[in-house]
């Protein structure tokens, strides 16, 4: 494991932390998008169905039931514990046209056309636009709180590390995964406007406001 992969699991990991600490803290899940969340749940479910037929090494495993426990648990806290504070109104884009395609893709364009083999590449090309309906719902509110705007900079952090990462990989292992790639490529991109407004606005003290 090189140190881009590394520094990229623990952004996705503070990420997490981040959003987790928010809901707790405030009670309140305002600002948050419970469909984004649901599509990391797809994501991470679909991915790591290996988890108990195939094994790397402890930390891989680890960092897969954290991720899982952590997603299904902020889950519950949307829906369930602090459904009253869940912003139903304006978090209202429309998933199935982010996981129809995604899932056509996998049928279309995978390593191997296995079972296990097509659920992975569903979740690369589901991750890659996961986070849009946060996104969408922070442009129909108008704004993010700035705890939010963290969350999300270290998504895009995590992103943009992991495209590092295959650099790396080519240039040390010489390998090259087509499907990662491009699918990393266009999640950075979502971000790159989100970028430039939380440098410009969310480090000089400003709430971050996204063009409607």
């Amino acid at each position: 494991m090189n140190i881009f992969r590394l520094l990229g699991d623990f952004s996705h990991l503070g990420a997490i932390i981040i959003l987790l600490l928010k809901i707790w803290k405030t009670r309140s899940c305002a600002g948050v998008s419970g469909k984004s969340v649901l599509l990391y749940a797809i994501v991470f479910t679909c991915r790591y169905l290996d988890l108990f037929t195939h094994y790397v090494s402890l930390y891989n495993s680890v960092m897969k039931i954290i991720y899982l426990v952590s997603t299904y648990f902020t889950l519950y806290l949307i829906y369930r514990k602090f459904k009253a504070t869940y912003d139903r109104n304006h978090d209202t884009f429309r998933i199935e046209f982010l996981i129809l395609p995604s899932a056509v893709l996998a049928l279309l364009w995978n390593h191997e056309f296995s079972v296990l083999e097509v659920l992975w590449t569903f979740s690369i090309y589901l991750e890659s636009v996961a986070i849009l309906p946060q996104l969408f719902m922070v442009s129909k509110t108008g704004e993010a709180e700035t705890i939010t705007s963290h969350y999300l900079f270290a998504l895009g952090i995590y992103r943009f590390l992991y495209i590092l990462n295959w650099i790396y990989r080519y240039y040390t292992e010489n390998f090259i995964d087509w499907i990662s790639i491009i699918s990393g490529i266009v999640q950075t991109v979502l971000y790159c406007d989100f970028f430039y407004l939380y440098i410009t606005k969310v480090l000089k003290g400003k709430k971050l406001s996204l063009p409607a």
